[in-house]
């Protein structure tokens, strides 16, 4: 897994007026969880960008007024509406303790089932996975290469050295389903509509006026 490089500074103020204060000025309120105690700290929003704006897994050494932290990526928080970045969570990461992140998933292979005419369907884009910090994929390669109509693969059909997946093994991660799309043609759309008028009078009804398939046909 490849490391990303961001500084930032220790915060003295905390509370909802700081946090307010430390986005005015571009910056993201943070938090590392895992050590001894919290430490809250904040960010450039544009320190973010490789680790956000990606589909794999970072480490992340941050440097804090000089003090360095090895930590992984354990939530964020974006604006509903501009998509800024308004908060990030951080899990310190010690070497001889196994850490639990969330890593991409990257489907690989052309599926039988869609040569066949079937859809592709990735479910779960991300997996809870456990393991030591040197050990953690960059993303969970998944080869689909085998895959029927009506097939899927689930967390208990997949497994990666060294590390554990937390999901429950009948989660399915992807599977092909049948792909149908019916074109109906404007003779069997004003049939349809012919016998729809015919059950409303029965029911003794008004039935709406429909032109019948012949004279359709004649007029077109």
């Amino acid at each position: 897994m490849k490391t990303i490089e961001i500084k930032g500074s220790l915060r003295k103020e905390l509370g909802k007026k700081d946090s307010k204060n430390v986005r005015k000025a571009g910056n993201v309120p943070c938090v590392i969880y895992g050590s001894e105690k919290n430490i809250h700290f904040q960010a450039h929003e544009n320190s973010f960008k490789n680790l956000v704006y990606t589909h794999q897994a970072h480490l992340v050494k941050l440097d804090l007024d000089g003090q360095e932290y090895n930590v992984v990526l354990k939530d964020m928080q974006f604006h509903p509406v501009t998509d800024k970045i308004l908060h990030a969570d951080f899990v310190q990461v010690f070497e001889n303790k196994p850490v639990i992140i969330d890593v991409p998933v990257t489907v690989t292979g052309d599926a039988e089932g869609v040569k066949a005419g079937g859809k592709l369907i990735v479910k779960r884009r991300h997996l809870k996975v456990k393991g030591l910090a040197k050990d953690l994929p960059e993303d969970l390669v998944v080869d689909v290469t085998e895959l029927q109509i009506h097939h899927s693969i689930k967390v208990g059909d997949l497994s990666f050295e060294k590390i554990e997946l937390l999901d429950p093994k009948i989660t399915t991660v992807v599977s092909v389903a049948t792909s149908r799309v019916v074109l109906k043609t404007e003779e069997e759309e004003a049939a349809e509509a012919a016998l729809a008028a015919a059950a409303t009078a029965a029911e003794g009804g008004e039935a709406p006026a429909v032109a019948p398939v012949e004279e359709k046909e004649k007029k077109s």
